[in-house]
C-alpha cells in the first residue's frame, strides 16, 4: 500500500486531533503502519488547528508535517475564508468538506477544482451527538470517499477511545458514510 497522507483542518475543541488519532489507531489494528500528530499555534478553543495522519504498508520514517496530502478534511467551513485548504493537495486528491451547500455552489464560491466529498457534518453531529462536534462525522465522510481502513475497525476504535459518548459518535460516523456525496474533479 502506498503511503496515504491526510491533513485535518479544524478549530480547537472540534476534535481534529482525536479524529486523526482514531484513524491511525484503526489502521494499526489492521496491521498497517500509521502515525497521527497535531500542529498547534496558540492553543485555545476556537483557534485554527491542523492535524495529520499517515497510513502505510511499511514502516514510516517521515515525521514531518504533511505538505502534499492525498486527502484534506475541513471540519469547520468558516476556515475556508482563512486557509487555502487545497494548498499542496496532490493531483487526484480529495477535499472532504463539512458544508450544507451543493457542489456547484462550493466550486463557484471557493474555486475548488479537486475531487470533493461533501457532508453536512454540523447537522448530523447536532442530530446524533447533540453538539456540533464534527470530527467523527468527518471520518465517515473520508471513508465514503476512500477505502483507507475498514469502517468497522474505525467504529470499534471510536467506541474505545470515546467511551460513554462512543455510541452516538459511531451512529454519526455511519450516517456520514451513507450521506456523503462524492464529486469528481473539474478541469
Amino acid at each position: 500500500m502506498e503511503t496515504q497522507e491526510i491533513r485535518f483542518h479544524g478549530r480547537g475543541g472540534q476534535g481534529a486531533v482525536t479524529s486523526a488519532t482514531i484513524l491511525a489507531t484503526a489502521a494499526i489494528r489492521q496491521g498497517r503502519f500509521a502515525q497521527a500528530f497535531p500542529s498547534f499555534g496558540p492553543e485555545r478553543r476556537g483557534a485554527p488547528v491542523v492535524a495529520y495522519a499517515r497510513i502505510a504498508g511499511a514502516q514510516i520514517r517521515n515525521r514531518t508535517a504533511i505538505q502534499q496530502p492525498h486527502f484534506v478534511l475541513v471540519l469547520d467551513p468558516s476556515l475556508l475564508r482563512l486557509v487555502q485548504v487545497e494548498h499542496g493537495l496532490r493531483p487526484g486528491g480529495t477535499v472532504v468538506l463539512n458544508t450544507a451547500k451543493d457542489e456547484a455552489t462550493v466550486r463557484k464560491e471557493f474555486g475548488f477544482r479537486s475531487r470533493l466529498a461533501l457532508i453536512d457534518a454540523n447537522r448530523i453531529a447536532r442530530e446524533e451527538i447533540g453538539r456540533p462536534i464534527t470530527n467523527t462525522v468527518m471520518l465517515g465522510g473520508l471513508l465514503r470517499a476512500a477505502e483507507l481502513v475498514d469502517p468497522k475497525v474505525v467504529a470499534e476504535t471510536m467506541q474505545e477511545v470515546l467511551g460513554a459518548i462512543g455510541p452516538r459518535n459511531v451512529k454519526a460516523f455511519e450516517r456520514a458514510m451513507a450521506e456523503t456525496t462524492v464529486h469528481e474533479a473539474r478541469g
